[in-house]
């Protein structure tokens, strides 16, 4: 069986477990901890190590789904986490400018670590100061059109709208199958950069379904 890993990420409070929890059709392993520092004035749980569920895809293909930490000093847990993923998404909530800033620093270390398809999830929408998608890529860095990656709307707690992202995800990773590198394991180290090699995945979903813009 092909086995595709996406990791979802972002800053706190932005639903990475939940999406995790409605993707998944296996029980979810979490590592949930009481939030006690400034997070707790988001939500009273925090993950600490990562979510991870799975949902088969027919009989030959099977997608593990990673949530990571939202702090930063979990980031270790995030090193971990996408060097061995095929694609991730960023999960950003539209109503929290503020957060913006951290969003951009999970997207700088991920790209030191490996150069995989993403794409933008936008959670939040529906909130008081809720901003669009232009405002959202705008605050991400993403000041032109240029390498911007696909951005969507998702609601984590709806498995129709989870399942669309992860779908319109898998679209992007294989338009640019070609490109996409996933570090060797055995030569990388946390002080050696990655050594980029194809993913084992072979698995092609059907292309003329799905579009890999936003």
């Amino acid at each position: 069986m092909e086995t595709m890993r996406i990791v979802v990420t972002g800053t706190v409070g932005a639903g990475k477990s939940t999406f995790v929890k409605t993707f998944s059709q296996t029980e979810v392993i979490e590592t949930e901890k009481r939030a006690t520092d400034d997070t707790s004035l988001l939500k009273k749980k925090t993950t600490v190590a990562f979510d991870f569920g799975t949902r088969a895809l027919g009989r030959d293909m099977e997608l593990q789904v990673y949530g990571t930490p939202g702090q930063s000093r979990f980031d270790f847990m995030w090193d971990l986490l996408i060097r061995r993923a095929h694609a991730y998404i960023l999960l950003v909530a539209a109503n929290r400018s503020s957060a913006f800033n951290d969003a951009r620093e999970i997207i700088s270390f991920m790209n030191q670590r490996v150069q995989i398809p993403m794409i933008i999830a936008m959670t939040c929408t529906d909130l008081p100061g809720a901003l669009g998608q232009e405002h959202v890529l705008f605050g991400l860095g993403f000041m032109n059109d240029r390498n911007r990656p696909p951005i969507i709307t998702v609601n984590p707690h709806d498995k129709t709208s989870v399942l669309e992202a992860v779908m319109v995800l898998m679209a992007h990773q294989i338009f640019h199958g070609s490109g996409t590198k996933v570090p060797n394991q055995s030569t990388t180290s946390a002080t050696q950069p990655p050594n980029p090699q194809t993913p084992k995945s072979t698995y092609q979903w059907p292309k003329r379904q799905f579009s890999a813009g936003a």
